[in-house]
């Protein structure tokens, strides 16, 4: 079932959430709407589910060739999951999960055998089939988004629909879970879309990733793609760390922080003040100049716990940046607070 969205636009008040918002999302793929507070994504996500309805006028919302921008919720077949979970206290979680079967039209409710056999089966796929006569309160965090997410997919929804399901949970079961979600969505290819501020959850469980900005979308591409290729400066910036300099570019000539370089024969090409971006990996550390295109710097803290190297860095420009070095090659330049080194870009993005 792929999801179709189409000029779609939503206002609160004086607020632009979302302004002419056009997305596809192909069958079968698990897609993260990602971006910073206020950004839009979960207007668009509630916009899908039915649960808020776009400006009057506004564009069209399809599953398949089918629009259901008219349709309330309860007529679209969504599974939708709250970041709160939203379970009923008062009943077992395998009454939760059966709930949504047991309260359809009794024309449409199946008889309590097949409730039985597709609650079962759901709480084995979701790794909780010993947990069926516990209660909310006995469960983990973890386990009871696991229930959510169980009860979402009872009444078999055409897509699944998902509200920063990992976003009550402590850093390391937001780790396991989105695992544990990927493996999920591997075995069950039902059309995903969750909403996140969390770029490594994205990056990691996502088949596509949608970048958003104030109320409109900025990229979408795979995971790879936004990172490594951004459309935009915002995507640049907001993806990962990076360092930002002002600078100058005549063509594919381009100057910052003292030196100046040809950027890449794929790069823009701009003339006039630009703004330059660098990631922390992408800054080579010498001691000596190397004759390529280098500018002096101080060291001015060292951060060495962790796989790499963090080096806060001020040029002799005044630019303050962050350099990533392997422990390795830190150990190799014996660097220490209020050296003075020499710093090569290796690879820059000019916006």
């Amino acid at each position: 079932m792929s999801i179709d969205v189409r000029s779609i636009s939503k206002t609160f008040a004086a607020f632009k959430a979302l302004d002419d918002v056009t997305l596809h999302v192909p069958t079968g793929e698990l897609v993260a709407l990602l971006g910073p507070s206020g950004s839009g994504k979960t207007t668009l996500l509630r916009v899908i589910a039915g649960l808020e309805r776009p400006d009057h006028g506004s564009g069209t919302i399809r599953f398949d060739d089918e629009d259901v921008a008219a349709r309330p919720a309860r007529r679209r077949r969504v599974g939708f999951v709250f970041q709160h979970y939203a379970l009923f206290r008062h009943m077992t979680v395998f009454e939760n999960v059966a709930f949504g079967l047991r309260v359809k039209p009794r024309r449409q409710r199946p008889p309590q055998e097949v409730i039985q056999q597709r609650v079962t089966e759901l709480l084995h796929l979701v790794q909780l089939g010993e947990y069926a006569g516990r209660y909310p309160s006995q469960l983990s965090g973890g386990q009871r988004q696991r229930v959510a997410l169980a009860r979402a997919l009872a009444v078999e929804p055409r897509v699944l629909l998902l509200d920063e399901p990992f976003g009550a949970l402590d850093a390391r079961v937001r780790l396991e879970l989105r695992k544990w979600l990927r493996r999920l969505h591997d075995d069950i290819h039902l059309t995903s879309v969750f909403v996140t501020h969390d770029q490594d959850e994205a990056l990691e469980v996502a088949d596509r990733v949608v970048v958003m900005n104030q109320g409109r979308v900025e990229q979408v591409g795979t995971p790879q793609e936004v990172f490594h290729r951004p459309a935009t400066a915002f995507v640049m910036n907001f993806l990962g760390r990076v360092n930002a300099f002002h600078g100058r570019a005549a063509g594919r000539l381009v100057e910052f922080a003292s030196v100046q370089l040809e950027t890449p024969a794929d790069g823009a090409v701009a003339s006039g003040q630009v703004r330059v971006f660098v990631r922390p990996h992408e800054l080579d550390i010498g001691r000596e100049p190397n004759h390529k295109h280098n500018f002096p710097a101080i060291v001015r803290r060292v951060h060495a716990a962790g796989a790499t190297v963090q080096l806060e860095l001020v040029a002799d420009t005044g630019e303050s940046m962050v350099a990533e070095v392997p422990q390795e090659r830190f150990r190799e330049l014996a660097l220490q607070q209020g050296d003075r080194i020499f710093v090569t870009p290796t690879r820059v993005r000019v916006f």
